[in-house]
């Protein structure tokens, strides 16, 4: 493989306004979710003991227990997290230096001590990765703010291995659990004909892909195990080919995906890990630039012996590729089907198979990633042993050493999660292996992961509606601002934004009241009229029916919903009820709040009249009424409008100093000028800029104004142009020698 430069910087910036997203989405909900007077009061999660700070750490790690000590609540102490979150991504999406290790570990520690209270309305697959794909970051990102210096290390590959890792174990999890979980609509292959009307909150698009024949949809799920089991084995491959087109069938899939379905930062962050799978010279081609290793002098060979290596190497590509196709129209019996001008598939094994196949391939798994770890260990040995200077060597391979071993412990707790898809080869592993695990799982540094296991709304999307009236005999339906409701309400577009409300409602409807015992809480505040929590389901609190006295009753109904034509977009029928009339001091509401230990048990913390409480209440003031997802995608605009402004500028400043260092061959060739650099002032100050363009390639800090990541190579570009004109430059001096003597 490559350099990893560009693709690893590219990968830092885009976790930083994933960071931003993620921040800011929480902090809008946090009143109505998690406040004093919100659905599941996080305050009820944190148990003063008087223990030392440490100890209360260690036991729950979530920096709310700092709260007290500076006079906050809970509910102000989040609000102050997130804010500090959400400033220290955006400072690391604008400027470099804060693209660290240290800023990183900031942001992880944040998102974990939210996490930790964040009960069920945290407990997303995304939320997991988000902390694991944040820890990685801690490893992988530089130490620019402790050494002044963004120079790439040595065992820089190394770190960024564990991110192609962490991709392979997310993307082959997910199709194998499809098939072990013996979903009857996967091994139909029937489950996209269900899943766009019935996924939490679609699109607009989702409405037309559903309208696709079923022979289509079949080759669609065909194609999604292709995809997810098939391709993630080519992330260790040699050949680099194969490796880049394993990138853009992944980046297919969650382009799909992001069109036809609201899955918040989730795919984003998907598309993040996937940075793992390129190089430089790809990300060059990109940007149309020349490739680094040739600018530097490393010049392509034609000889016969590497002709044929490279048709070699073709031939292996396309023998690979014909495999896996001809082995996925044998697993899956593909055939035109005239007769329906389409394709015809069905799953041509059965379930013992592919668990005997699990079996087979598990352990190898295991020991590919060991294999292609080892040899990324040692590739940066050597590039260690190769550094000029003894002191730069020595402090090299100490970074090496500590970062090797942090990267092996990684990869081997990583095996438990990852091995969770097959019974026996989970049992082999060393129980050393298990009890380390177990030791770091509350930081979520590692997770196992398996989407979309099994099908819902076969029979239809199920839907809770719920209806509030005043007097007991009309009733008004309330409307979410995201989910499927009105029959007429076009499905929203608000990627990366997750109305966490929302998507619980969703989680609700496929069982009974009874397994979700927030949605108790939910009409309690409703009948209370809390507003943090209207503005849960309206953000425009005049939208909410109910907005200027609460209603005395509340009640709410399933109901399966369907796509229509798009005037219309839903069609429902009645279902059942899902949750029995009630009002204030009802006693069966009375009953279920106690049940579930859903009434104030003692009141919350007094806070202090400091500047920061009121610093918190102003922003939350500026704020309020406005969409999160519009929000979100402000800052995002702003971030790009601003990071592309300074890539002009910097490319434009380039262009100024070499257009300056192409004057100087000319002043050289003079023969009438001294050969004394001192009697020429104009020649001295050419010299001059170009050592300082060669000390600024050397601490590598090239790319503050870089756009995203990809404008931080340009002046590693102009300065191999530099070298050049350096050599033009010491040609054109032994000429003038010549002649004089």
């Amino acid at each position: 493989m490559g350099e990893i430069i560009l693709p690893r910087r590219m990968f830092l910036w885009c976790m930083s306004l994933i960071y931003l997203a993620a921040f800011v989405s929480l902090y809008v909900q946090v009143p109505g979710l998690y406040g004093n007077e919100g659905l599941l009061p996080a305050r009820w999660q944190l148990r003063y003991s008087g223990k030392p700070l440490l100890e209360q750490l260690l036991s729950f790690p979530t920096l709310l227990w700092l709260g007290p000590q500076l006079g906050l609540d809970t509910h102000t102490t989040m609000e102050l997290l997130c804010l500090i979150g959400a400033a220290l991504s955006l400072a690391a999406t604008l400027v470099e230096a804060f693209r660290d290790s240290v800023v990183f570990f900031c942001l992880w520690a944040l998102y974990l001590s939210m996490y930790q209270v964040g009960q069920v309305f945290l407990y997303f697959q995304w939320d997991n990765l988000l902390l694991e794909t944040g820890f990685l970051c801690i490893l992988v990102a530089p130490l620019t703010l402790i050494r002044g210096s963004r120079r790439d290390r040595e065992h820089d590959r190394v770190t960024f291995w564990l991110v192609r890792w962490l991709l392979f174990r997310l993307m082959f999890a997910s199709g194998v659990v499809k098939l072990t979980s013996r979903c009857p609509t996967w091994w139909g292959l029937t489950a996209l004909t269900y899943h766009y009307e019935t996924q939490c909150i679609p699109t607009p698009l989702a409405w037309f892909a559903h309208q696709f024949p079923v022979w289509w949809q079949k080759l669609s799920v065909v194609g999604a195990f292709f995809i997810e089991i098939a391709v993630p084995l080519l992330f260790f491959s040699p050949l680099r080919r194969l490796r880049l087109g394993s990138f853009y069938l992944q980046v297919l899939l969650q382009v799909l995906i992001i069109l036809t379905g609201n899955y918040n930062f989730f795919n984003l962050l998907t598309l993040t890990l996937c940075l793992a799978l390129l190089d430089d010279q790809h990300v060059n081609f990109w940007l149309r630039r020349a490739d680094e290793s040739n600018t530097n002098g490393m010049i392509n060979t034609h000889s016969k012996h590497s002709r044929l290596w490279s048709w070699l190497c073709y031939l292996l590509e396309l023998v690979v590729w014909a495999l896996m196709i001809v082995g996925t129209i044998i697993c899956f019996d593909l055939q035109l089907d005239t007769t329906k001008n389409g394709i015809s598939s069905r799953t041509a094994f059965t379930f013992h198979q592919f668990n005997q196949f699990l079996k087979t391939v598990t352990i190898p798994c295991v020991w590919i990633g060991v294999l292609s770890l080892t040899w990324e260990i040692i590739t940066a040995m050597f590039r260690c042993a190769c550094v000029s200077g003894f002191l730069k060597r020595f402090c090299g391979t100490i970074q090496w050493t500590l970062f090797a071993a942090a990267t092996a412990a990684m990869f081997t707790v990583s095996l438990v999660p990852f091995t969770y898809i097959e019974y026996d080869s989970n049992a082999r592993l060393w129980p050393g292996v298990r009890r380390a695990y177990e030791l770091v799982d509350q930081y979520q540094l590692v997770n196992s992961y398996g989407l979309f296991r099994r099908m819902t709304g076969v029979g239809g999307r199920p839907e809770v509606v719920i209806e509030g009236s005043n007097d007991g005999v009309t009733w008004t339906e309330i409307e979410f601002m995201y989910k499927p409701g009105n029959l007429s309400a076009s499905p929203p577009v608000l990627t990366p934004h997750q109305p966490r409300l929302d998507w619980q409602m969703w989680f609700a409807a496929l069982s009974t009241h009874t397994q979700a015992p927030w949605f108790t809480s939910l009409i309690y505040r409703l009948l209370q009229g809390k507003k943090d929590v209207i503005e849960l389901i309206q953000t425009d609190i005049s939208q909410y029916p109910f907005h200027q006295q609460p209603p005395a009753y509340l009640r709410a109904h399933r109901y399966r919903y369907w796509f229509t034509e798009p005037k219309r977009w839903w069609r429902r029928i009645y279902d059942e009820e899902f949750y029995p009339k009630v009002h204030l001091g009802n006693t069966f509401l009375e009953g279920m709040l106690n049940h579930y230990g859903l009434k104030d048990k003692s009141p919350p913390r007094r806070m202090s009249n400091t500047t920061l409480v009121w610093a918190v209440k102003w922003v939350r003031s500026q704020v309020r009424g406005v969409p999160a997802h519009i929000l979100i995608w402000t800052l995002i605009v702003c971030s790009a409008i601003v990071c592309l402004l300074q890539g002009l500028r910097h490319r434009s400043e380039h262009t100024k100093k070499s257009s300056l260092l192409h004057r100087a061959p000319m002043t050289l060739s003079d023969p009438t000028e001294n050969e004394s650099d001192s009697d020429n002032p104009e020649k001295s100050e050419d010299h001059q800029l170009v050592e300082e363009e060669e000390e600024e390639q050397e601490d590598g800090d090239d790319s503050d104004e870089e756009v995203g990541a990809g404008e931080g190579e340009e002046e590693e570009i102009d300065t191999a142009g530099e070298d050049e004109v350096d050599e033009a430059q010491e040609d054109d001096e032994e000429e003038e020698r010549k002649r004089k003597r």
